[in-house]
């Protein structure tokens, strides 16, 4: 038995529990996997991810971020954050640090899988433990989210792709480099110790070492550089969900829906669907989630679908020379997600 039972130990999973031992539950986490979680992504926690990481007693160590240019190898936009840094982070180091946030705070950690959700008036059951609330924080391909019925499906046509590889290199700038090219986007994210993250998104079929050729200004500063992890990828990106709340499971993170990768805003709105969510609960008001979850998620869905729409159109060329023609603009929306 357990007040609230959480599907998944990576970061927004830990998150989930964190926020729910300071509300005063007992909270349990199911994973299959043990140790440190290792995830292809692109490493950058936003200013305002920052800000609710360091609420929950989480500060992980990285690099400081100032802000966000684009460049297409002929121009570029660049803004610096307003309201203070952002953060390279690997993603071991986020996950090692919320673990041990969530060992301090009593969360119970089991090994094991949902495969199946049974809930009736009173509870939950899944992976063999009986929960008043079930959080399924799952990831992008949750079990939870089929086994419950709100799974709604990948669109065919916005199937894209991550690849991630991390290389032994200085950092030759304080923003978050994001390379347009005809292939794709190529996120640069320092992460300390003379470390640089290189995360690719494009659609299926675009391997690693082409998406780098694309963008020949990044290629010459990586020729010779050292790699200091494997690759690995993730996606497809684009998952939809029907709704985010059955009786009393409650899905977070990307388990309730995910747009794209593209503007980087996963741990930010993660972490503020975790805290909404335990709030819900805590009030015995779970259709009130589903409420919150719209207005925690309303920017992402609104600003990075447009951004996707434009990038899968003919007219993605644009985006770099829109945004440099214009600051103002890209300024605005680079605040609106990195608050």
């Amino acid at each position: 038995m357990t007040h609230v039972l959480v599907a998944g130990g990576g970061p927004v999973g830990l998150a989930c529990a964190i926020e729910a031992r300071m509300a005063g539950c007992q909270a349990t986490v199911v994973e299959p996997r043990v140790g440190i979680i290792d995830k292809a992504c692109g490493e950058g926690i936003m200013p305002g991810g920052v800000a609710a990481l360091a609420r929950l007693g989480v500060e992980p160590r990285g690099f400081p971020l100032r802000g966000v240019e684009y460049r297409d190898g002929r121009r570029a936009a660049q803004h610096r954050f307003a309201a203070g840094p952002a953060l390279g982070v690997r993603r071991t180091t986020l996950h090692a640090a919320l673990r041990d946030r969530a060992e301090q705070l009593g969360v119970r950690v089991v090994q094991g899988r949902v495969d199946a959700v049974a809930q009736d008036a009173g509870g939950v059951t899944a992976a063999g433990i009986r929960a008043d609330w079930l959080l399924g924080a799952d990831g992008l391909h949750s079990t939870v989210a089929r086994a419950t019925g709100l799974h709604a499906g990948t669109p065919r046509p916005r199937r894209r792709y991550g690849l991630r590889r991390h290389f032994a290199i200085e950092p030759w700038s304080e923003l978050i480099e994001v390379h347009w090219t005809p292939l794709g986007e190529l996120y640069v994210t320092p992460t300390g110790d003379g470390v640089v993250g290189i995360a690719s998104l494009a659609r299926r079929g675009v391997d690693f070492e082409e998406a780098i050729a694309a963008a020949p200004e990044l290629a010459a500063r990586l020729r010779g550089a050292e790699p200091r992890s494997e690759l690995r990828g993730a996606g497809p990106f684009r998952q939809r969900t029907r709704a985010r709340v059955v009786g009393r499971v409650l899905l977070v993170g990307d388990a309730s829906g995910y747009v794209d990768a593209l503007t980087g805003e996963g741990i930010r709105i993660g972490v503020a669907q975790a805290r909404a969510a335990v709030d819900a609960i805590g009030r015995n008001d779970p259709s009130s989630y589903e409420r919150a979850w719209r207005e925690v998620t309303r920017d992402v869905r609104r600003l990075t679908g447009g951004l996707v729409r434009l990038a899968a159109s003919p007219a993605r060329g644009l985006v770099v020379p829109t945004a440099s023609a214009l600051p103002g603009v890209f300024a605005a929306a680079v605040e609106r997600l990195a608050r």
